[in-house]
């Protein structure tokens, strides 16, 4: 009876778990059973918990399915047929992540995580000018610096990490834009590269509160920055209708359709991402493209040649400022913050592994993905600047067979390539 009770204490501690509890009552239930009935620890309760989650953003059948299936198997007794069925579910878990993600083509997408019957949009008074987020001397970067106009995506794209830093339901734009923009205090006689696109998608709210005004603005007064707009959208009508800055250009997050359909929630298709882009760079302002995050999946290969030899046919070089690759790479709390959604998602169905403080695919994954887009790249390769995005140096000697000697010259590489480009010149130094 004593052992009942102190069970019963050691699962009502599990249970205030904010994991467990964003579960259906029905897994709860079924955890609670299992861990009664085999006197599962705190570490193995956890364990099965994360399993089930996983399993159910995934689609794939229930624990209780699952471990039922292996009840059924397994004939030991006592411990070792509680060891032996932690680990029967493990390999199964291991074995999803490590083999290639299956998307259905024709499956319908998922819904998307966010209501935009909810959706607020406020002003803020936030600070707009900084490092990138991800800016790190553990990887070859690119210091780019970045203006966070907007805090907050309404896209709701299921590896997004702005969804871990931000309420999607609220969205911030800051107030007085103009002002703070004109207090960035800049060396005159150095040069940056700028993105507006790393708190927010950097087009979806068009011109809303003058915001592209603002920031145009911005660009006129300082000839000593090219000023990049990141996007996932087709809104491109202010750029259409309106002078742009020679220093301004605009570039679009790549992925064959089957992602943006499962994936990429609420964003525009790739063929509406591709059209705007034209639309751009036929009234004569430079685009860039970010195969960012690429995914390993069945039928990877294949659908990312096709989108590359599309935009190889749609394209010259000559309209194109730069191409980056890179790929799902996740920090703890947003995996933390996945879960928790528990959105219909297979980002998670990868064999994570750390990189540079981040989790992210196997180095013999990243090579494969990205070798590949390099090599079918070929006939651009001398006259687009390419780079890969938060990668090692391994990784760029692997893929491009050379490597920056450091950021600031990685830095400085990018700008005179995409300066060149936009027909911007200077002689001032990048900063």
């Amino acid at each position: 009876m004593k052992k009942e009770i102190d069970y019963t204490k050691r699962f009502n501690l599990f249970s205030e778990q904010v994991l467990y509890q964003s579960l259906d009552d029905e897994s709860k239930m079924f955890i609670r059973k299992t861990g009664f009935k085999y006197r599962l620890s705190f570490q193995e309760l956890r364990q099965i918990t994360e399993i089930a989650v996983d399993l159910r953003m995934w689609n794939e059948p229930s624990l209780a399915t699952q471990w039922n299936e292996l009840e059924l198997l397994i004939t030991l007794e006592g411990k070792a047929r509680k060891k032996r069925l932690l680990q029967k579910l493990t390999d199964r878990w291991l074995l999803l992540k490590n083999q290639e993600t299956v998307y259905e083509s024709h499956a319908a997408p998922p819904s998307s995580p966010f209501d935009p019957k909810k959706l607020t949009i406020q002003e803020s008074n936030n600070e707009v000018f900084g490092m990138c987020p991800v800016a790190s001397e553990k990887t070859v970067c690119c210091n780019l610096k970045t203006i966070d106009v907007i805090q907050g995506c309404v896209l709701g794209c299921s590896y997004c990490s702005i969804q871990t830093f931000y309420d999607p339901d609220n969205i911030a734009i800051v107030g007085d834009l103009s002002k703070k923009l004109d207090n960035i205090v800049l060396n005159p006689n150095k040069r940056y590269h700028i993105g507006s696109g790393q708190s927010s998608d950097s087009l979806v709210l068009g011109n809303r509160n003058g915001i592209l005004d603002a920031q145009m603005e911005f660009a006129m007064k300082n000839p000593n920055v090219i000023l990049e707009f990141k996007t996932k959208s087709k809104n491109v009508k202010y750029f259409l209708e309106t002078d742009i800055p020679q220093n301004v250009f605009v570039s679009w997050s790549l992925n064959p359709q089957v992602i943006i359909d499962q994936e990429e929630h609420r964003t525009a298709t790739l063929t509406q991402r591709l059209r705007a882009a034209q639309k751009v760079a036929d009234k004569g302002i430079r685009v860039g493209f970010h195969f960012h995050p690429m995914v390993h999946y069945q039928g990877w290969k294949n659908d990312y040649r096709e989108l590359i030899e599309t935009l190889l046919d749609m394209f010259s070089a000559e309209e194109v400022a730069l191409v980056s690759f890179g790929t799902l790479t996740f920090i703890k709390p947003a995996i933390k913050s996945l879960r928790l959604k528990g959105v219909k998602s297979k980002v998670l169905q990868i064999p994570l592994e750390e990189a540079a403080g981040k989790f992210s695919y196997p180095m013999r994954i990243k090579e494969e993905l990205f070798q590949t887009a390099w090599d079918t790249f070929q006939p651009w390769r001398d006259r687009v600047f390419f780079y890969l995005c938060m990668e090692g140096r391994e990784l760029w000697e692997t893929v491009f067979g050379f490597c920056y000697g450091n950021n600031e010259e990685f830095e400085e590489a990018l700008f005179d390539h995409v300066n060149n480009k936009l027909g911007v010149f200077s002689n001032s130094t990048v900063i």
